[in-house]
């Protein structure tokens, strides 16, 4: 009888839509995405006998492909199911992304696939039962090795969705479900090993345990990996970081984002008796680097590639003037803009007089002075839709403190970003800028006292009058622990998502003048 066998794991959290080897703002070729995985899944395959592959979710959106998939083609298979099912997928589970474009999409996505869904926490509110799959599966290898994999989802996705995306769905916490989980399969089933796919990440630092961040339950990992027992490879993501790691005997591992690398895992069994037990494991992060995207997979996505890759090129309008950022830091301290036009879209769309967005990441680069559909999809990279919430004086106000939390002074007394913005992750989508209200950030001055002079048409604003704000889903729904915004009451919804309103809006024009009407100032 053998003594020894060993059993790999490969799996992959936050494609975001990444198919092919393309980064879709440049156009230019990239290691990355499930065509290139693809060739390096069918390889391990033919080197390991005993392998089993797994997705952590966000995996459906993310990249114009998709978007121009879910607007143009959602009645063909969904391309990212497909290219899953090629690679033998042995199990996944939904991230908050997979609702952005509606349960429709993502309930077809399931039907899809030749994979179980597994999401503990994600519960019909009607039955109490698991909405898209089993709360676990027990994998049995051809070397008698029996796998139990679970797996749970941050129950964080009401802060962030739009309600009809959600509709008939309770998100119980994610930690409580999976301790419940595990503890039924110590129960009831006979198994070596027990994984648990966590979309979701770490709230403390895996090392030393130290916290990172607020412990709003967004975030679970170290707490799972921490205290519950019998958990053996916990497999996470939703943060975007590259880590391995041990907490307890626990086995923790993140891979990155948009499929530019995957986690392989390998555990070792030693047979005790008639059981085996494990012997050893070990985690590493690869990258697609040096592999070949697999030739069939390019062949079958050239359709929907060439029509993708044609809308994005579709002229929408000119800019007169300069609105390229140049710094993204400055354009953020001082009003851009690029940031006055998306106000200007969001209230046009809304007929609110006062609008709140975000410089959504580093890498917007404003317009050039010809727009096409690729400058719009790279610059608005979510699919968010517009709320308009009645707020008082004093939710602004304290939204307002929230953002100006985003600047502190460096050793130098030099303006500079709070790491809190930057680590674990960057969330520069969370420093909001306003218009139809004037304030000043103060730096310097104590948190919660460093916004001054807030005017409303030239009074001061008043902390006990209503005002109608235009802000996207995400921020509404009290994203980015704007707790101020949650539960206020709606007076519109705006269905039609920010890329569409943004081109109409260009469209319709035909020409932008680029041009900044200050009404918001940071100061030292």
């Amino acid at each position: 009888m053998t003594e020894q066998t060993t059993i790999k794991v490969l799996y992959t959290s936050d494609i975001h839509g990444n198919i092919l080897p393309i980064n879709y703002g440049t156009n230019e070729k990239a290691e990355l995405g499930l065509a290139t995985y693809a060739t390096l899944a069918r390889k391990k395959r033919q080197e390991n006998e005993h392998l089993i592959v797994l997705d952590n979710g966000d995996l459906i959106q993310g990249t114009p492909l998709m978007s121009h998939y879910v607007k143009n083609h959602a009645a063909k298979p969904n391309p990212m199911i497909a290219i899953m099912n090629r690679i033998g997928l042995d199990a996944g589970v939904p991230g908050n992304h997979e609702f952005n474009f509606g349960k429709t999409i993502l309930q077809d996505a399931v039907n899809q696939s030749n994979y179980p869904w597994l999401s503990a926490n994600i519960l019909d509110k009607k039955t109490g039962e698991p909405y898209f799959g089993p709360s676990y599966i027990i994998k049995t290898l051809s070397n008698g090795i029996k796998v139990a994999i679970t797996g749970v989802t941050t129950h964080y996705i009401p802060n962030w969705e739009a309600p009809e995306h959600i509709q008939g769905i309770q998100f119980a916490d994610a930690f409580s479900t999976l301790k419940d989980v595990v503890k039924e399969i110590q129960s009831n089933e006979d198994y070596d090993l027990i994984i648990a796919l966590y979309h979701g990440g770490f709230e403390r630092d895996v090392e030393t345990g130290d916290i990172t961040e607020n412990l709003t339950g967004e975030n679970q990992g170290y707490e799972m990996a921490d205290k519950i027992d019998g958990i053996d490879i916990l497999l996470t993501g939703h943060q975007h970081r590259t880590l391995t790691g041990t907490i307890r005997d626990c086995l923790v591992i993140q891979p990155g984002n948009n499929g530019e690398a995957y986690g392989e895992i390998d555990v070792t069994f030693k047979r005790d008796e008639d059981s085996w037990v494990i012997a050893n494991k070990q985690a590493d992060v690869k990258t697609l680097e040096g592999i070949q995207a697999d030739p069939v997979i390019l062949e079958e996505m050239e359709e929907l590639e060439q029509s993708t890759q044609n809308w994005l090129d579709e002229p929408i309008g000119k800019i007169e003037g300069d609105m390229i950022i140049r710094d993204p830091f400055k354009a953020r301290v001082n009003k851009h803009p690029f940031i006055e036009l998306v106000q200007k879209v969001q209230m046009e769309a809304s007929g609110a007089d006062i609008s709140v967005t975000a410089l959504l990441g580093n890498e917007a680069t404003g317009f050039p002075s010809r727009i096409t559909m690729r400058d719009i999809v790279t610059n608005y990279k979510f699919p968010n839709t517009l709320v308009v919430l009645s707020l008082t004086g004093k939710d602004i106000k304290q939204a307002l403190e929230k953002s100006a939390n985003y600047f502190m002074l460096d050793a130098n007394g030099e303006l500079t970003v709070n790491p809190d913005y930057l680590i674990p992750k960057p969330e520069h989508y969370n420093y909001d800028m306003w218009e139809g209200i004037e304030y000043s950030i103060r730096v310097s001055n104590p948190k919660g006292s460093k916004v001054e002079n807030i005017t409303y048409k030239g009074e001061p604003l008043d902390m006990e009058g209503n005002y109608n704000v235009v802000m996207n889903n995400y921020r509404a729904s009290g994203g980015g622990d704007f707790d101020m915004f949650k539960n206020k009451p709606v007076v519109k919804e705006i269905q039609q998502d920010m890329v569409e309103l943004i081109s109409n809006y260009i469209e319709e024009r035909g020409t932008i003048r680029a041009s900044v009407t200050e009404n918001f100032w940071v100061e030292v």
